[in-house]
């Protein structure tokens, strides 16, 4: 396949509807599209002049690996030498701290000149444009995924969310359908992550409901059947361009009539 140039980024984007003035959440496996010339910092620069400085891009920075090793995010190390990780993983800093597995254009993104990080130590977002600083500001510990979320602030923007490569089970907007919804197997945990606290690094308790979006997959699929959902094509990978109030609005009713 011939490279991936910047104009054929913007044409993909042009054709699922990507415009100025948009507020959307973007996933994006860059390995998935094939080769781009100029890689990351060229879907970068493609999204920022398909939604121009009226408009804002906010993406998933995540370090999860800054959980408890009981939660099983640190399967690589024995379980005898939890507490090391426990006594040593370093304080989360939105400045430097580096994503989890969010991909190389989401690494690139939260230190993009202009763009802001939320607080949060092991779910955090990053955006960038009109409303980076709403969205991201005021990331609560334990409200992760709820209204006063960055994906919750989304919502009331009547923003979007864009796959590029990815499936629905990246799709971090579900989330705020887990919080929505009401199922039986409803629950909430406790994790901890390591946060700066009055100049001392200390391991932080918080309560948070229980997510593990087995199902995303099976809801984007039932999505796309009655809502408008649109498509292009980007070298190998697709990408999906959708309303993100009727997709969560969709996963509420879907996940109270099929989740147990």
């Amino acid at each position: 396949m011939k490279p991936i140039t910047k104009e054929d980024i913007r044409s993909a984007f042009h054709t699922v509807g990507l415009a100025k003035g948009h507020v959307v959440m973007v996933h994006t496996s860059l390995s998935q599209i094939g080769y781009v010339c100029g890689g990351a910092q060229t879907v970068i620069e493609a999204l920022i002049e398909a939604v121009g400085e009226e408009g804002t891009i906010m993406m998933p920075t995540q370090s999860w690996k800054n959980l408890d090793p009981e939660d099983g995010v640190h399967w690589e190390v024995e379980e005898e030498y939890r507490s090391i990780i426990r006594e040593s993983w370093p304080a989360y800093d939105k400045r430097i701290t580096p994503t989890n597995t969010m991909g190389a254009v989401a690494e690139m993104f939260r230190l993009w000149p202009g763009a802001m990080r939320s607080d949060h130590p092991a779910r955090s977002v990053a955006a960038w444009g009109r409303y980076a600083e709403y969205l991201t500001s005021g990331h609560d510990l334990s409200d992760i995924f709820c209204d006063g979320s960055p994906i919750g602030k989304l919502y009331e923007l009547n923003g979007d969310v864009l796959l590029i490569g990815v499936g629905y089970d990246k799709n971090t907007s579900l989330h705020l359908a887990d919080v929505r919804a009401d199922y039986p197997g409803k629950h909430y945990c406790v994790e901890h992550s390591a946060v700066m606290e009055n100049g001392k690094r200390v391991w932080k308790e918080y309560e948070t409901l229980y997510v593990d979006g087995e199902d995303f997959d099976e809801i984007g699929a039932d999505f796309e059947r009655t809502e408008a959902v649109h498509i292009a094509q980007l070298g190998n990978a697709e990408l999906r361009l959708m309303n993100q109030r009727k997709l969560v609005d969709f996963a509420v009713d879907w996940i109270n009539s099929h989740r147990r």
